[in-house]
């Protein structure tokens, strides 16, 4: 396979397997996730909460290798870029991804049947369709008034592999996109993992590089995060002693608080000076790890909290950075088996995607320079 192609499959597969990987950990604090498993998680593991199917709230399957809505948003967003076949705006999610959402059966691993994505999402995420179906609100605005958070930025790894090795096209195109869905630092944070992405998919391409980027276009609260973050994460090497100061860290631009599972009424609220925590915490990992797959899952998995969307985050990274080879076959299958999904083939569709966006910019930008020339002269 060519470069674009491989390092378009280690991306969104290893999305995908930080996802899984992830959702078994997900609101856990560290010390909780060491007493449930006896120890550090080190790979697939069976969900946190035993007892997952009697659960009121939230009854999903998470662990055991089954993704979730992290990626099943993902790959909705792969699909709406081969219906276009071109960059997207925040009227292409209104008019393609939404139906997508409601009208498409798919087969939904946490949940154990087929349905249409839009029962498994989140509030947060629901809002797209209550704000753009159901209230006709204009798209570029529908964003405002959600709550801010991550929701957003989980599934933005398909705009930085159409932006490959542009992190500020990338970065235009995702604050584009997420203003349909996330207002504030929620959308913000979506902006600058999709140029993280497309920093990491360049050739020879390394963390540090991937870091650079994302400090040159950050803007606010979470520029300051991803500095104090990557601060911390540069004096260690160990992912395991890394957790406790990169949560201190990020904690000053963090809305939730201390108690994960009950954050107070200030979380989540826009704000020019407060951060996501995920996309900092990957960040950091990647950091930590030296840019290497499987200590930065590791990390952003152990670390807990919302550790599907931050292992998400970080496995997309890790795999743009090291290309298919960077994901560990053995997490790779399980999580395909398990999941009922191939998760290469998503990669492989965006890859050609990404040549077409990428021969009609080229045409495009040929048409604007010789316009150019002609006001010049």
């Amino acid at each position: 396979m060519n470069h674009l192609i491989d390092r378009s499959v280690g991306c969104l597969v290893g999305a995908a397997v930080g996802d899984a990987l992830g959702g078994a950990t997900e609101t856990a604090l560290p010390e909780e996730i060491r007493a449930r498993y006896g120890g550090w998680v080190e790979g697939i593991v069976a969900p946190f909460h035993e007892n997952w199917a009697g659960r009121l709230l939230a009854p999903y399957h998470k662990g055991d290798g089954h993704i979730t809505d992290d990626t099943l948003l993902t790959h909705a967003l792969v699909r709406v870029y081969a219906r276009k076949r071109d960059h997207l705006d925040a009227f292409d999610v209104a008019e393609l991804l939404v139906p997508d959402l409601i009208e498409r059966v798919v087969h939904i691993p946490d949940m154990e049947r087929e349905a249409v994505t839009f029962h498994r999402l989140a509030a947060a995420e629901r809002w797209l369709v209550t704000r753009l179906h159901h209230a006709h609100a204009d798209p570029r605005e529908a964003g405002v008034g959600n709550i801010c958070n991550c929701g957003a930025a989980m599934y933005m790894a398909p705009v930085g592999i159409v932006n490959a090795g542009d992190p500020a096209g990338a970065y235009a195109e995702a604050v584009e996109i997420a203003g349909a869905h996330q207002h504030s630092y929620g959308r913000e944070a979506a902006a600058v993992f999709a140029a993280a992405v497309a920093a990491a998919m360049a050739p020879g391409a390394d963390v540090d590089d991937v870091v650079a980027a994302c400090l040159d276009l950050a803007r606010d609260g979470t520029r300051a995060a991803i500095e104090a973050v990557v601060k911390a994460a540069r004096g260690h090497r160990d992912w395991r002693e890394a957790i406790t100061p990169l949560r201190a860290a990020i904690a000053p631009f963090d809305t939730v608080g201390e108690e994960y599972r009950s954050p107070g009424l200030g979380a989540r609220r826009p704000s020019r000076l407060h951060s996501i925590e995920e996309l900092p915490i990957a960040l950091g990992m990647l950091v930590v790890a030296g840019g290497d797959f499987r200590p930065a899952l590791l990390g952003s998995v152990n670390y807990g909290r919302d550790a599907d969307s931050t292992a998400t985050m970080a496995g997309a990274i890790a795999g743009a950075l090291g290309g298919a080879a960077a994901v560990p076959a053995e997490w790779s299958a399980t999580v395909a088996q398990a999941s009922r999904l191939d998760l290469a083939e998503p990669a492989v569709v965006l890859a050609e995607v990404a040549q077409e966006i990428f021969t009609a910019d080229q045409a495009r930008f040929a048409r604007r320079a010789d316009r150019f020339a002609e006001l010049t002269r």
